[in-house]
């Protein structure tokens, strides 16, 4: 009687430990199933497209290495020159030249920093660019992470749409905000060298429509496993410093929009003779 027992014993542990891969595979297709619908799900990021026609040749633009004036001496301002250079070159419609070209640029013309709209434009000349921007790096804290930053569109004359001499488009200048929402028109400039676009951006993480722009701006960006998910973007300074300059960018586009339109639905001057 032992040993009967003992061998219906031993042949149920037996088929138990036959029947254990089966079901572990079993499991194991049932998850990959579950999983690979998740994953599979793409989503378009968001994109940003120039007013400018698309039938001409393409608008190229160039990013004068920024100023540091946020009182914080280990804020890298080439990297995040870098970023708005990779922003604008994501521009439907919109070329970017490198960075290193437009920093060689000036070492070959001996122009230290671009102090003025003088500068900008010079600097535009030798590039050969249609448009140049220029700034400041104004907060950094890679901490909270806050990023500030002023910076303005300048053409080369007579490129794009025109000699801003001639055009004189109204500015829309822009007020530091906390990164919220657009700003809106200001009084139209009166000096030749008034720049076509400005964006002034004070973007603190702890401010919860910020959270809500970089969320949107995360948005089919990073993995869907990601632990951290769209927050991934708060919790790097790097990462923070390419939704930062992503948004200024955006603040460009979105007045080069209103102005090209005003341009185009200007009528024609009339000769006098």
């Amino acid at each position: 009687m032992g040993d009967s027992g003992g061998t219906g014993r031993s042949g149920r542990h037996r088929e138990i430990r036959r029947r254990l891969p089966l079901a572990a595979l079993a499991l194991l297709t049932l998850c990959a199933g579950c999983a690979n619908p998740a994953r599979d799900v793409l989503v378009a990021p968001r994109t940003l497209t120039s007013p400018y026609s698309p039938q001409g040749a393409e608008v190229v633009w160039a990013v004068a290495p920024l100023r540091n004036e946020s009182g914080v001496s280990i804020a890298d301002t080439q990297a995040i020159s870098d970023k708005l250079v990779a922003a604008a070159e994501q521009v439907e419609g919109v070329r970017a030249v490198p960075l290193n070209r437009t920093i060689a640029a000036m070492r070959a013309l001996e122009m230290k920093a671009v102090a003025s709209p003088a500068d900008a434009r010079r600097l535009a000349q030798a590039l050969g660019v249609d448009a140049i921007v220029v700034g400041t790096l104004t907060a950094y804290d890679p901490y909270t992470p806050t990023v500030g930053m002023a910076i303005a569109l300048f053409p080369r004359p007579g490129a794009m749409s025109g000699p801003a001499a001639a055009l004189r488009p109204r500015e829309l200048g822009v007020s530091p905000t906390d990164g919220s929402r657009a700003p809106g028109p200001s009084a139209a400039p009166t000096h030749p060298d008034a720049p076509w676009a400005t964006a002034s951006l004070h973007l603190d993480a702890k401010n919860h429509q910020v959270q809500m722009d970089v969320q949107s701006y995360a948005q089919g960006r990073h993995e869907g496993e990601s632990a951290l998910g769209w927050r991934r973007y708060l919790a790097s300074i790097d990462l923070y410093s390419e939704f930062a300059a992503f948004r200024a960018v955006e603040d460009l586009v979105r007045q080069e929009w209103v102005r090209e339109a005003r341009v185009h639905a200007s009528p024609p001057r009339e000769r006098t003779p």
